[in-house]
């Protein structure tokens, strides 16, 4: 087990939103729940899934909802709602074990990025328990199908959602993780398009093979190169591509960007134009979802889309790119799950609206389906 500092939390948050690829939410905001924890005198305590017992209860805490400011138009239908005094995390955390009659060990994260890697942190460390080293999805995706548990077949259910409002909501059957997304995506559109949820509440035994292991420790060193890079006056993209087995593909000005708010995603498209004439196309769905040079497909997920701020060396999550930015474009290798026939069938081309197989720019993650 390892006690985790604030400058190693804030490493695997900064290497989250990396590997979030555009997507897992603000960093700012995952810092305010760390920062909450610590100064309530609490610990962030890092176990492996080899130190876990297989009847240790462990349960994926995350926010669900869509990443773009809302509109005056759309903050007014919540005018009349307070606000709870209490997290709804924390609320969600603490119904959903007097509802089960029993204790979690610990959480693992939904998936990698700057608030919903601390997300699942958060109720760990206000309640004393474990932070499991390992999540099911590498990095951070759009629906809750895009992760191992679906890939292993694995309940969702019973789900446990609380909004801001304090209005908690219990899923307790569901047909599948694709009408678990549906349900859980409608009770965020009709909570200010951001709910606190709970789910695949299992014990170690079920989850240990579903996992990726050490998803947490690789944010942890990628946000540490990030950093060492950045205070040495290096290149980050560069550094952080080289550390992570990917590829500056390209660099250029941002020229268009626009994001909306739609079924509870948030849709976009990034323009660039490069540096050296040619011009790149990035399509969002809360992340990074493909891009195109010159009108031709590059990479698409499962691979990982990330933008980098050439001036600040800083990752760029959705929805901040703006016009007039510097950006690189790093591809960081999809994680290998996703890569089998199966993992590309949810989450691969077709899923971007791309009609083709998936290839990728990196010689490292070449792969033929099997």
């Amino acid at each position: 087990m390892t006690e985790l500092t604030r400058q190693n939390l804030k490493d695997i948050l900064l290497g989250a939103v990396i590997l979030g690829a555009g997507g897992g939410g603000d960093i700012d905001e995952g810092m305010a729940l760390i920062d909450q924890c610590l100064e309530a005198g609490k610990t962030f305590d890092l176990v492996s899934i080899d130190d876990v017992p297989d009847d240790a209860l462990i349960c994926t805490p995350y926010l669900l909802g869509a990443i773009s400011p809302m509109t005056f138009e759309e903050e007014r239908l919540y005018a009349d709602l307070p606000t709870a005094d209490r997290h709804p995390m924390l609320q969600a955390y603490e119904e959903f074990q007097t509802h089960l009659g029993q204790e979690f060990f610990g959480t693992t994260a939904c998936e990698l990025g700057g608030s919903n890697t601390a997300a699942a942190f958060f109720p760990a460390a206000m309640n004393g328990h474990k932070i499991i080293d390992a999540d099911p999805a590498g990095r951070a995706v759009p629906e809750i199908t895009h992760s191992t548990y679906y890939l292993a077949g694995l309940p969702a259910a019973p789900i446990y959602a609380v909004n801001q409002f304090g209005e908690s909501f219990l899923i307790d059957k569901v047909k599948d993780d694709q009408r678990a997304e549906t349900l859980v995506r409608a009770l965020s559109q009709v909570s200010r398009n951001d709910i606190a949820a709970i789910d695949h509440a299992l014990p170690m035994g079920v989850l240990r093979d579903a996992l990726i292991p050490g998803t947490i420790s690789k944010a942890m060193h990628l946000g540490e190169i990030w950093r060492e890079s950045l205070a040495s006056g290096g290149q980050t993209a560069t550094d952080v591509a080289s550390a992570g087995n990917g590829a500056v593909v390209f660099e250029g000005t941002v020229v268009s960007v626009s994001y909306k708010a739609d079924q509870g995603f948030t849709i976009g498209q990034i323009d660039l134009e490069g540096f050296d004439g040619t011009s790149l196309r990035v399509s969002v769905k809360n992340e990074n979802m493909a891009c195109w040079q010159d009108g031709a497909v590059i990479a698409t997920v499962p691979d990982l889309i990330c933008l980098f701020d050439l001036k600040t060396g800083a990752p760029i999550a959705n929805p901040d790119c703006k016009n007039g930015q510097h950006v690189a474009v790093v591809i960081l290798p999809a994680p290998a799950p996703f890569l089998s026939q199966t993992g590309l069938s949810i989450f691969g081309p077709k899923y971007a609206g791309i009609d083709a197989e998936f290839t990728t720019p990196l010689i490292t993650n070449k792969h033929s389906p099997s």
